[in-house]
Formats: C-alpha cells, sequence, structure tokens
C-alpha cells in the first residue's frame, strides 16, 4: 500500500510541474510518467485520463490556495498582500493556475470549451463575487462597484508583478527600492486606494 501511494504522489508532483510547464493541451502522459519514475499505464491506472489527472491537481491546487489566502472585503488590501504573498512563494502554483485559466474559460454557452467538466477556477471567483456582494449589502464595502469589478481588480493587481516577470526583473533595476517588499506595498497602497476600508459608523 505504501508504494501504491507513493507511486500516486510522484504522479501528482510530476503532473503538477507538467502542467505548470506546458498547460493541459501541451502536457504529455509520457513525460508524466517518465518524471514520476512510473509508466503510463499506472498513471492512467490511477486517474483515468490527462483531464481527470489535471482536474485532481486542481481541486489540490485551489484548496491550498484557499487555506493560504483569505478574502476578508472589507480589508481587501490584506486579501492582496495574501495573494502576492503567496504566489511569489509558489510560482509553479501559478503558472499551474495560470493555464487552467486560459484553457478551461468558459465559451459563449458558459461552458469550459474543451470538457463537460465543471471549471473549477470559475467556481471559485463567483464563490468570492458573492462573498464580496454580501458585504456590499452589509455596508463593509463600496456598494458602488460591481462586485465582479472588485474581484478582477484586486486579483489583477496581486498578480501584476508575478504574471509579469519581465517587468519584475526590470523594477529590480530600474526601481527607486527595488525589493520585493516594495513590490509588495505598492500592491496593497493600489488596493488600499481603490478600495478602502468602509469607515465604522
Amino acid at each position: 500500500m505504501a508504494g501504491t501511494d507513493s507511486t500516486r504522489d510522484r504522479i501528482v508532483a510530476a503532473a503538477k510541474a507538467e502542467f505548470a510547464r506546458h498547460g493541459i493541451a501541451g502536457a504529455r502522459v509520457d513525460r508524466i510518467a517518465k518524471t514520476a519514475q512510473t509508466s503510463k499505464e499506472r498513471v492512467y491506472a490511477h486517474f483515468g485520463n490527462k483531464e481527470a489527472l489535471h482536474a485532481y491537481v486542481a481541486s489540490r491546487e485551489l484548496a491550498a490556495a484557499a487555506e493560504a489566502i483569505h478574502l476578508d472585503p472589507a480589508d481587501l488590501s490584506s486579501y492582496a498582500g495574501q495573494m502576492f504573498d503567496y504566489f511569489t512563494a509558489h510560482p509553479d502554483s501559478h503558472r499551474f493556475i495560470s493555464w487552467g485559466r486560459l484553457e478551461l474559460s468558459p465559451d459563449s454557452t458558459g461552458k469550459p470549451p474543451a470538457t463537460d467538466r465543471p471549471d473549477p477556477y470559475g467556481e471559485a471567483i463567483l464563490g468570492k463575487v458573492e462573498t464580496i456582494r454580501r458585504a456590499q449589502q452589509a455596508g463593509d464595502l463600496d456598494p458602488t462597484w460591481d462586485p465582479i469589478d472588485v474581484m478582477t481588480l484586486v486579483t489583477q493587481i496581486a498578480h501584476a508583478w508575478i504574471a509579469q516577470p519581465e517587468l519584475a526583473a526590470l523594477a529590480r533595476l530600474a526601481a527607486t527600492d527595488p525589493t520585493l517588499a516594495a513590490r509588495r506595498t505598492a500592491v496593497i497602497r493600489a488596493v488600499r486606494t481603490l478600495f478602502p476600508p468602509v469607515p465604522l459608523a
């Protein structure tokens, strides 16, 4: 049993690296098997197919991110800072999730393009949008913003340096303060400026 669990763990680790590097369409099960020191047949025996393997890894990645990053609509700058910290520390997770968002984004019918599976990334975002909407209704966040715009802008600001490594590299050369801490401070400041905490009555 221990050997089986070890093989499964190696497959999952290899799959995460493969999907982060090549996306779903570009990933190859033979490379995953080779990296995991097993056979393609064992990969299929554990997960059925490449799409199911990706879905399994995605569920783990999203759960890990949700555990580390907590959305408080009354303090969106803290949420942005947590995102910045988590994905700076886990760049492979950011690449993995970015590929999934790109390849599984819903088409005009609302279904992911190449599968009948629910889009886990979209579901996670919609849940946060509803959290923001409820906070607006409770008076904890400016209600003049559309909740989806709030979610989009905060996420984009938090990911700005992580998603644009060429600009991050230039910042290390050209910024007045080239440290990672300065980039984090800029993220928090930008989100706090856009979405300041609502003063207590």
